[in-house]
């Protein structure tokens, strides 16, 4: 009976599917256990052998906890909103949900492309997934409720005093009845204070206005990143030097009415929940810097001859007396209402160049040094001497006020712009306020000085200077002590089409919500996917997108009146508003009324563990800790946090191939040719060489579409060979270096596929991926087999085993369950390998030995594990069996291999029981003839004993 991994793996993939094995329940009295993966985004290229990397981990996780005796949920879905759909659609006129559904179902699509399916991709590794839970955010019985967040967040103002997210009712109580001056919320800037019977009087869109100051979501104009080429919006993490991560297109920075999250309400909760869940340290240092508390002083500037301050934050205000020029962002309001005009031009062509360059650009950018003098001058609060205002890209906009106090001589990047403009109009002399030298750079402690040339402040050290000095500021009516979070409130809105819909109209400018009973508002059809003409958002080509607001109905744009009928949001939500509370739809995937039923949230609670990408630190990951405790603040999340523990896992690394083209492209030459020549290195499709010797198929070459071009080219060969090089990379189809998934399970099988994933190395490292070495595991798996069958069927047999069976699956059992619950995979393989090995070599066929290993192997190799376990004889999945409890008796040895010296040099070995007193040892190799025959009837001077330990015969 021979292992056909095909029909066993298809057998019991489809069993599986029939009996719904891995349905989770909401009514279990067993414990929980919830289990999740970042879910992919479905795109036409499929998986790649690098994305079930984290997902075989999760899985192991998973069976493992069902075999305790958990109710384990392990769901997966596709986060399809996005805009690689929308770009296709834009190439092919291809409409994104179909798009969407053929990348997940798989088939030919309308350009002839046959697409793989990510849905039986993953069924073909054999995942426990619950499939009966799948969410697809670009449904919409999903976005129904993506929508009614959003409304909650509408409805909602941030509390400092009760420090959460409170209806936005109660706030129009405290305007009813006191106005707002004793209201502590996070709020715009510049609030108006007005008293209760203002309030009262205002007209409705007055009250509006106000209200949108204090909403947890609210229109503002802002600073934007814009993308010209894809027509949208982008967030930081999508744009990578300077340029969109999807095209490579230009980006720059404008002005924008958009939809905008309070996130920045959370900044002191987001910090401190960090303290209360496993996740990596690199992960949360990521977003402890991300949202950059600092504690200092804002302090007000006037500018010399007008009307306007300028305000910064800075966390030194011991060093006011140190400031020598102020720099404010391109960016800043101010720019252009203080610039003289002698210095308007300047001015002008700075701001302009800046918009081309992102945020993470600049914040990255140390060494380049710009900026230009606006001709103004602020006056300092203390001395009112003149100070030079600047611009320069290295302050933003969106972080602090947008504006600093320069203090070259306690801060580098200050001092390096001074040293820069040293000696040009605007720019003076450095003033040293440290006794210390600072001749070659700046003093940046906040230790070992005494303040120097600071008036009041003289001979006090950082914390007291900084003290006296808040004092002061504040005694003048110049500053006041503050906490600052560099986390800034999250754009919300995208000029793209395949988004979620907002559930908003416009009255007369005004944003209203629609009502909850009448959602999902649905994505209308439109013919194009590009902006319109006149540059709005892709949803203004729509011919029905108008608010009916009596048949409460999406109507056609002919009939708005705005009297009964008003236009519709044109915007829709970005890519991470249906990510920000997916796990919890997992929780109840198909109600109709609420995202998920109450008991259900309060049994699941939150994720145990959760699996993905460390590229999402300061995205998704933060996003959705902001979500869920803000629906724990309305009362709609059980918990505080929603990932208790957080693995990122490594990558699987490409394998890359390249041939070496001449400049004038009409040779390749061999990689060991192409010394000191000038070449150029091109991609090789991996189908075009041998994995394993490296050597190009030139004729396979020639004849692919990628290379037509050089199907004349001569081919200049090393020992009649043409040797490609190769290098490790991500894997990506754009390197032709990606291996398919499905390539391996036809081959090799899914069991052999996951095995060698986990083998490869630790989970949370990156290695790269070598076919070759994919033999030795599938030989495993055959070799494991042939314990359990022979060419006849089943040599299983009832005897009692052997001690040293015994001891081979017990160090097996605690072995694995320690890895488990550790998280290191791959030594559980390794100890998978030794196992069978042992068993092999002690010729172990025996059920009370197999049994178990067949469970303890399941979580890796289930569809083998599964065959095993039923040709032992047993009826239905391993699944939920017990796991192999590990038992240290059989680890204990009885016995002891002595090694018997004579004078110190070791000439045979012996096996004795443990137990023997040092006389019994003495006794039994003194008359043991191997002992005779060293001694040749000598008496030795001295017997050394130590039981357990040696034997040593001196003389």
């Amino acid at each position: 009976m021979k292992y056909f991994h095909e029909k066993i793996e298809a057998k019991w993939q489809q069993y599986w599917a029939k009996n719904n094995t891995f349905a989770a329940s909401n009514t279990s009295e067993k414990p929980k256990y919830y289990v999740l993966d970042m879910f992919p985004y479905p795109s036409g290229a499929g998986l790649h052998v690098g994305h079930p990397l984290g997902y075989i981990a999760s899985d192991i996780v998973a069976r493992y906890k069902r075999h305790q005796g958990f109710n384990v949920l392990h769901p997966q879905g596709y986060d399809s909103f996005g805009l690689p759909a929308e770009q296709y659609a834009i190439q092919t006129g291809q409409h994104p949900a179909d798009t969407t559904r053929m990348n997940i179902e798989g088939g030919v699509d309308k350009s002839g492309n046959v697409i793989h399916g990510y849905r039986k991709q993953l069924d073909r590794i054999g995942f426990s997934f619950d499939w009966s839970r799948e969410v697809r955010t670009s449904n919409a019985d999903y976005y129904k409720h993506t929508q009614w967040i959003f409304i909650q967040l509408f409805e909602s103002w941030y509390n400092k005093n009760s420090d959460k997210a409170e209806s936005i009712c109660t706030l129009m109580q405290e305007f009813e009845k006191n106005g707002n001056t004793q209201v502590n919320a996070v709020c715009d800037e510049n609030i108006v204070s007005f008293s209760a019977a203002e309030w009262n009087s205002f007209s409705s869109e007055q009250q509006q206005k106000i209200l949108l100051q204090y909403r947890l979501t609210y229109l503002a104009e802002t600073e934007v990143n814009w993308c010209a080429a894809l027509g949208t919006v982008l967030a930081n993490d999508e744009i990578v030097n300077g340029v969109s991560e999807r095209g490579g297109h230009p980006v720059v920075r404008k002005k924008m009415t958009q939809w905008s999250m309070r996130i920045s309400a959370y900044a002191e909760r987001l910090l401190q929940g960090l303290n209360d869940i496993d996740w990596s340290e690199s992960i949360k240092e990521s977003q402890r810097n991300w949202i950059g508390k600092s504690v200092g002083a804002t302090v007000k500037f006037q500018v010399s001859g007008s009307k306007f301050q300028v305000e910064v934050f800075t966390t030194r205000p011991d060093t006011i007396f140190g400031v020598t020029f102020m720099t404010l962002a391109p960016e800043h309001e101010l720019v252009a209402q203080i610039t003289t005009p002698e210095q308007k031009a300047a001015v002008e062509a700075y701001v302009e160049a800046t918009a081309k360059r992102s945020e993470r650009e600049r914040m990255a950018d140390v060494k380049t040094i710009s900026g230009v003098f606006t001709g103004t001058y602020a006056e300092h609060p203390f001395t009112k001497e003149p100070i030079p205002i600047w611009i320069g890209d290295y302050v933003l906009a969106g972080y602090g006020t947008g504006a600093v106090m320069a203090v070259p001589c306690g801060d580098e990047r200050d001092y390096a712009f001074a040293n820069f403009f040293k000696g040009t109009h605007g720019m003076p002399e450095i003033k040293n306020i440290f006794n210390q030298d600072i001749s070659e750079a700046a003093y940046g402690e906040k230790g070992g000085f005494e303040l120097v040339n600071s008036d009041f402040l003289n001979g006090l050290d950082y914390k007291n200077g900084t003290k006296k000095a808040i004092e002061a500021l504040e005694e003048i009516g110049a500053g006041n002590a503050k906490v600052n979070y560099r986390l800034r409130d999250a754009v919300f809105s995208r000029q793209r089409y395949w988004g979620e819909p907002f559930p908003v109209y416009y009255v007369n400018g005004l944003p209203q919500m629609i009502d909850k009973k009448h959602l999902p508002i649905v994505l209308p059809e439109v013919e194009k996917y590009l902006p319109t003409e006149d540059g709005q958002p892709p949803l203004g080509n729509a011919t029905v997108w108008a608010w009916d607001s009596v048949q409460c109905s999406v109507v056609s744009n002919q009939l708005i009146d705005n009297i009964k009928v008003f236009p519709l949001e044109l915007n829709t939500m970005p890519g991470w508003a249906g990510s920000s509370w997916y796990w919890m739809r997992y929780m109840d995937a198909y109600n109709t009324e609420t995202f998920a039923d109450e008991n259900a949230l309060k049994y699941w609670e939150s994720v145990d563990l959760y699996i993905g990408g460390s590229e999402h630190a300061t995205g998704h990951l933060l996003y959705s800790r902001f979500w869920n405790k803000f629906l724990k603040d309305r009362g709609y999340a059980p918990t505080e946090e929603p990932f208790k523990k957080l693995i990122n896992q490594g990558m699987i690394l490409g394998m890359s191939a390249f041939v070496y083209r001449s400049e004038d492209s009409k040779s390749f030459y061999s990689k060991g040719l192409i010394q000191g020549k000038n070449v150029n290195p091109i991609h090789v499709d991996l189908s075009c060489i041998n994995d394993i010797t490296n050597e190009l198929n030139i004729e396979k070459f020639k004849a692919h579409p990628l290379y037509v071009d050089y199907a004349n080219a001569e081919f200049v060969l090393e020992d009649g060979k043409y040797i490609v090089g190769r290098e490790v990379e991500k894997m990506s189809k754009s390197k032709y270096n990606v291996v398919s998934p499905d390539d391996i399970c036809e081959e090799y099988g899914a069991d052999t596929l996951r095995l060698y994933e986990m083998f490869l190395g630790p989970l949370e490292q990156s290695k790269p991926w070598n076919t070759a070495g994919i033999t030795g595991v599938s030989g495993f798996l055959k070799k494991l087999w042939r314990l359990y069958f022979d060419d006849n069927g089943s040599v299983i047999i009832n005897d009692e085993p052997t001690a040293e069976m015994y001891k081979s699956l017990h160090k097996t059992i605690k072995k694995v369950t320690e890895d488990i619950e550790n998280f290191s995979f791959n030594t559980s393989v390794s100890q998978f390998m030794i196992c069978v090995n042992e068993l092999q070599q002690l010729k172990c066929n025996h059920r009370a030995i197999l049994e178990p290993l067949a469970i303890l192997v399941s979580p890796y190799a289930p569809h083998i594990a599964e065959e095993l376990w039923s040709g032992l004889g047993h009826e239905g999945s391993i699944a939920t069996v017990a796991f192999p409890k590990f038992e240290e008796k059989y680890l204990v040895e009885s016995e002891k291999e002595y090694p018997v010296s004579f004078n110190g040099k070791m000439r045979f070995t012996i096996k004795l029981p443990l137990d023997l007193t040092a006389t019994q040892i003495e006794e039994i190799v003194m008359a043991d003839e191997r002992t005779q025959a060293q001694l040749q009837g000598r008496t030795p001077n001295k017997v050394i004993i130590v039981p357990g330990k040696i034997i040593n015969l001196v003389g």
